[in-house]
Order: C-alpha cells, then structure tokens, then sequence
C-alpha cells in the first residue's frame, strides 16, 4: 500500500477455533470468525468479554493456547508482533509526549531503518490523511482529544500495515467529537480500502459505522451479522438486550402449517410468519420505537394490538421521550418522537399502546 492512496484490495482474517485462558480462567472459547478484505468489521461487546484480548491476539501481543490465525492465508499464529505488518491504534494512544508529531509518526518507519528522504514523505502523506497536515511540529501536550487520536491513526497508517487493529480509540473523547471521529474514521478507512477490526462496548458506535459485527459475550461469539441483522433479528435474549433497547414479553408458542401462534395475558394470541420446531415456552420482543401511543378515548391503528396501560415514568432525550408504562404488571417502554405540538403524556396518564404484530421477533431458544 501506498500511503495516501486506496489499496486494491483489503485482507482476509480467519480465526479458526481459538480457544485463550488466563490460568484457570477462560477468557476466549473456541472463536471462529472470518472477516472478508476490506470489510470495517467491529467487535461488539460488554466489559469482559474477551473483544480486547481478541484484538491483542490478533496484534500478537496475546498467545492462545489452540487454534490458529490466518491474515491474507497465511497463517501468523506464532509470527511476533514486529512481523505481522499490523497496525494498532490503543485506547489512549500511547503518544510519545517529548517527541513532536512529526516525529511521533516517524517512529515506526525509523524502527524500520527506512531513508530519511522515505520517511519524510511517508509521515507528510499520513499527516495529509488525517488532515494535520501543518500540526507536524506540535507536540501532543498542544493538542486536543481529537487531534491525538488523529496522530495516532497517523503513526499507524504510515507503517503501511496490511490491517487495521483500533482498540476503543474513540472512548476518551467527548460525546460530540466521537460522532465526529467515527464518521472520519470510516471516509479514512474506505480511502485506504484497509481491513479494519474496531473493538467498542458503544452499541451506536459499532452499528453505525460497521459493515459487520460480531457480539461477544463470556469470550463467546454470540452472533455476526450487519448492524440490521443483530437489531432487527437478534439470535437470543442477550443479542436483544444488549443491541439496543427492546422489550421482551414471555408466553408460549405453538407451531402451525403456516407458521405458529404466539400466546400471552399480555398480547393475547398472535400469528407469527416464523417457523418453529417444537411447541413450548417461548419470548418475543419489539423495539420500543414500533409502539403507538394515544389516550384512553383515541384510536389505535386498525390491525394492532391494543394494550392498556398506566404511564409510569418518562425521560426526555431530545429526538424522543421514553415512556415506561405499567401493564398488567409487566412494564413497557416506548420511544416516541418529540416535535412542538405533538401531545406528551405525564406520569400516572391512563394510555392506549399500539402494537403492530408485524414487528414481533420470536426469540430462539
């Protein structure tokens, strides 16, 4: 790769059965996943589940103790951290602070005893990129969250690694300028076309930029999907809760020629289009944002579920107001749009909840 110019095509990543353990302490079991060239491919998941020490491993700073590793074919299992030609950007960017950026982003091609001449327009090229250009004399103390996050990206990308390794980069910046760096960070990696892996416990931040996520969960992979496959069609109770908000309602189901029956107090009997194996205890669940809201005299839409309710707290959260409602001794909760006019309901309102079947997951068990 050229630095400053899109690459023809990224590398594949195949991690075949690894299994690592700290001790006795399990930390990752049995991971399989393959990420295709090119892909901004992320690693979703909550405090302790294993995604750092994945990306570690695959950066060679972790050994496991089965399976193997493959980049671009080859496999690097047992190749060192300093002959992977992977690039790593941590959490708290580990910038040298007496050097300056110039010097900051030569550090890993004077590693590589490169000409001085080489390195001069290697460094001016990364610091083009991410657009600092004339910040090369500064030094990290003179510049902002942003900014040293940005040097980082720098000092990685002017290694001109095969892949992409960004350990939670965004998470020492505030709530604006992380919207802001995750949209630079996904135009600089399709610049590159460089396999990107992106390790986050911010649901927003791994859906919204990703092209595929991978959830894991007590060093487990508990689902791969696009962003719209792990929202829309969680595979467990977990994937559902964790991606996003979600209601969940239990009752049984029972399987038909057509599909199966869904059956609660709270929904009644539901039809739903999925298939099911055996007839039993069974969850669906619905975003909080698929619920309509109106007052005890108004009208749900026809073909909905009419469920009443008792409003029971409310937050405010600019795009929409959250409601928690009771309901037959469960608790709902709806998003709903804020906008001027539009009718708010305070806290121990009667309601009327609209729920369109169309919307309900059938959770697997």
């Amino acid at each position: 790769m050229e630095t400053g110019h899109k690459t023809d095509t990224g590398v594949s990543v195949d991690i075949r059965n690894i299994s690592l353990s700290y001790g006795k302490t399990p930390v990752l079991r049995d991971v399989t996943l393959a990420i295709k060239p090119g892909e901004f491919f992320a690693l979703l998941g909550p405090s302790g589940s294993g995604k750092s020490t994945l990306l570690r491993l695959i950066a060679g700073f972790n050994q496991c103790q089965s399976g193997t590793l493959h980049v671009g074919g080859t496999d690097i299992t047992n190749i060192p951290p300093w002959n992977r030609n992977i690039g790593m950007v941590f959490q708290n960017y580990a910038l040298w602070p007496h050097m300056t950026v110039d010097q900051n982003v030569a550090f890993g091609l004077e590693e590589r005893r490169l000409p001085r001449t080489e390195i001069a327009r290697k460094v001016a090229a990364a610091l083009e990129l991410v657009g600092l250009a004339d910040f090369g004399s500064r030094r990290p103390n003179q510049l902002s969250g942003g900014q040293q996050q940005r040097v980082a990206v720098a000092r990685t990308i002017a290694i001109e690694p095969k892949l992409l390794l960004l350990d939670e980069p965004l998470s020492n910046l505030d709530a604006q300028l992380r919207l802001h760096m995750r949209v630079e960070l996904l135009a600089l990696q399709r610049k590159l076309g460089i396999t990107t892996l992106f390790v986050t416990h911010d649901q927003e931040e791994a859906l919204s930029i990703s092209d595929r996520v991978a959830v894991l969960d007590g060093g487990v992979i508990q689902q791969v999907g696009t962003p719209m496959d792990l929202y829309d069609r969680p595979a467990s109770a977990f994937i559902a809760n964790f991606v996003g908000t979600i209601n969940v309602i239990s009752g049984t189901v029972t399987a038909t020629s057509s599909g199966a029956i869904f059956e609660s107090p709270l929904l009644g009997r539901v039809p739903l289009p999925a298939a099911v194996a055996t007839s039993g205890s069974a969850q669906v669940a619905f975003r909080p944002h698929t619920l309509s809201l109106a007052p005890p005299e108004g009208q749900t839409a026809p073909g909905t579920i009419r469920i009443a309710g008792t409003i029971a707290g409310r937050e405010f959260l600019g795009e929409f107001i959250r409601y928690n409602i009771a309901v037959q001794g469960n608790h709902l909760i709806a998003d709903q749009p804020h906008y001027s006019g539009n009718i708010e309901f305070l806290p121990g309102s009667a309601i009327n909840v609209g729920l369109d079947p169309t919307q309900l997951t059938l959770l697997p068990t």
